[in-house]
Parts: structure tokens; sequence; C-alpha cells
């Protein structure tokens, strides 16, 4: 968090998890987060706490929906429990029983105090599950898009996040997360009219859409379409000032269509962003140039 800021922005979130804008985005919506970071889209350093949490929960393949579930159930029989999301462990191997650490103390999510000796088969590591007997129901829009997320991490598997993604649209059209992600599993597919197709569909549900305004913008620029690029690399910035690709990208754009002078302004707030490494040296360039 840069001086004087008191709240971290979505792509700033984003680059400091490591979890993709829209990922997080999602995860804001399910009440995981304070009622103003999803409402907002601006992060205070208690909400990348949970969410740091909820990463690493969501990287050992535990799903939002039993994290959800198993918070529901902490909360209401422990609503003593502080940050109950940092405090939840994985019993050993056993991806179907969790317990909540309060102090020096390990408590099942029923309530039930657990002995010293049990301890030991605490994994380290943090992550959560549901208690056993849960029946199984089919995937919601979320659940989807949540099982694509986790698929396009992973090599090979872009055939199967495309279907993922598709689900969660069959359930909710308007979906413009999925839309987005569905479009930059095409791009890396090199299956770019789909690709583009996709960021459409996003913004067609949510003209604000930080990454499809940013990767559509992209795909337009490429194909020399620089003035509809040029609308979408501005209405990244709009959406998010401290968003550096989209200053430098906006940048460069700016410098090629011959107006230096407001390529000027974009290399300055990508200076503020990000003041080191060869772009930032490329940026000071820039502006001496401008300047002189």
């Amino acid at each position: 968090m840069r001086a004087g800021v008191s709240l971290y922005s979505l792509s700033d979130a984003s680059r400091i998890l490591r979890v993709s804008p829209s990922r997080l985005r999602a995860w804001s919506r399910t009440e995981l987060v304070s009622a103003r970071a999803a409402q907002a889209q601006s992060f205070a350093f208690e909400d990348l706490v949970r969410l740091r949490a909820i990463a690493g929960l969501v990287a050992r393949g535990v799903s939002v929906r039993r994290i959800r579930t198993t918070l529901a159930r902490l909360q209401e029989r422990m609503p003593e429990l502080r940050e109950p999301v940092a405090a939840l462990r994985m019993w050993g191997d056993n991806a179907r029983r969790v317990v909540a650490r309060d102090g020096d103390a390990l408590v099942e999510a029923d309530g039930q105090l657990l002995l010293d000796f049990d301890a030991q088969h605490v994994a380290p590591e943090v992550a959560a599950i549901t208690p056993a007997g849960e029946e199984p129901r089919p995937l919601t829009a979320f659940e989807w898009f949540e099982r694509g997320c986790m698929l396009d991490a992973q090599a090979g598997k872009s055939a199967e996040a495309l279907t993922a993604y598709r689900h969660a649209l069959d359930l909710s059209p308007d979906f413009a997360d999925a839309w987005c992600n569905l479009g930059t599993v095409h791009f890396q597919r090199s299956e770019r009219a789909e690709a583009k197709r996709c960021y459409e569909g996003a913004l067609a549900a949510d003209a604000d859409h930080l990454e499809a305004n940013f990767n559509l913008a992209n795909l337009l620029d490429d194909e020399g379409r620089r003035e509809t690029a040029l609308h979408h690399y501005k209405a990244a910035v709009r959406v998010d000032a401290s968003f550096p690709d989209a200053r430098l990208n906006l940048a460069l754009l700016y410098d090629r269509l011959g107006l230096r002078r407001l390529g000027r302004e974009q290399w300055r707030a990508y200076l503020q962003l990000v003041p080191t490494g060869s772009w930032a040296d490329l940026a000071r360039e820039r502006v001496g140039e401008v300047d002189g």
C-alpha cells in the first residue's frame, strides 16, 4: 500500500495476493469480505488477510462453497471467534473434517473441544472443509466459475476450463467475470475471434469491467483498430486508476497516435505506480522529451 493510502484497489489486491481480479471480485460478492469491499471493490488490510487465507484454502482444492458453509456454522456456534477464516485448519488428510484454532484450543465446527493430544493431526497449512454427510447438489454458476478458475490455472486443462465457464454462463448469462475468463482461455488458445466475442459479452453485462476493457483493447490494438482500443484503455483507467498495465498501454498508444502530451500524462501516472524497471526508464525518457 502506498503512503497515505488506507485502501487497496482491486488491481493492487490482485498483485499482492497473486489472484486474478475477476476471482477476487467474485469472492468479494460472496460476503467473504466486508460489505464495503464488496460494494466499492476496494480492500482494507483486514480484507487482504481474509482473502489471503481464502486463496490458501482454494489452492488446496477447497471450494468457496465449502469455505462459506464452514464459516456460517462456526459463526453461528462460535460468534466470539475472531477472524474465523484465518482460524480454519484441515484435520490431517481428511478433506471432510475441519477444526478452528481459538487461542490455544482446537474446536470443531459443531463446537466440540478437541483434546490436546489430537493437535498433531492438524495440517499446518490453512485449509477448510465441510462436515461429512453433506448431500451433493448441482453446482451454481459461481461454483462452475470457481471450477473454471482452478482448471485454467493448470497446464493442459483449457478445454475443461472452457466447459466450466460455459456452464456458468448457461446458468447466469450476465456473469461478466465468466465471460471475461472464457475470453482469456480462448485467447491463450489463439482463438482470437472467440476471445473478442467473449470480452464483448463481458462488457455487455458490465460496461465497467476492468479486465474485459483492458483485454479487448489489447486485441483491438494488435489489429490496428487504435481508436476503438483507445476507448477501452481509457475505460480501464477510469475504472481503476492504479492499474499500471492500462496506464502503460494507454501511454504507448497515445505516442503511436502522435498525441505525445496526452501520453506524457499516462507516463507520469505510470511512474507513480511503478517507479523502477525498464518501462519506468522509458517513461522518464518520454516525459523528458515532451517537457524539453
